[in-house]
């Protein structure tokens, strides 16, 4: 089992940035970690269903993706020796308010693509973008 911890939510205006940050522990670690189990982000509006905005996967390299809708102001990072997962926002949208969560994979060595592919998933972390 593995306990994912968001932060960095938070109000800001149209334009400026914000770092998510999510603390993996637990069995997490002694299961590999992020060297064997990729990690994504995704977000949430009241009444829709959760979005994926980007993951990453540290096996055979540090690879990142993005749906094409989130190419650009997102970018995704990680430390995978403190086990800490990052998504640095810029150019933020009121249009990108929602609740940020950060999931792990339900398989080791296995990508992660949408909210399907997610074992665990953080409580989440608010973030309002003013216009």
């Amino acid at each position: 089992q593995v306990q994912l911890v968001e932060s960095g939510g938070g109000l800001v205006q149209a334009g400026g940035s914000l770092r998510l940050s999510c603390a993996a522990s637990g069995a997490f670690s002694r299961s590999g970690g992020f060297s064997r189990y990729a990690m994504g982000w995704f977000r949430q509006v009241p009444g829709k269903e959760r979005e994926f905005v980007a993951s990453i996967r540290w096996w055979n390299g540090a690879i990142t993706y993005y749906p094409p809708s989130m190419k650009g102001r997102f970018t995704i990072s990680g430390d995978n020796v403190k086990n800490t997962l990052y998504l640095q926002m810029s150019s933020l949208l009121p249009e990108d308010t929602a609740i940020y969560y950060c999931g792990a994979a339900r398989s080791s060595l296995v990508d992660v693509r949408g909210v399907e592919d997610i074992g665990s998933w953080g409580q989440g972390t608010q973030v309002t973008v003013s216009s």
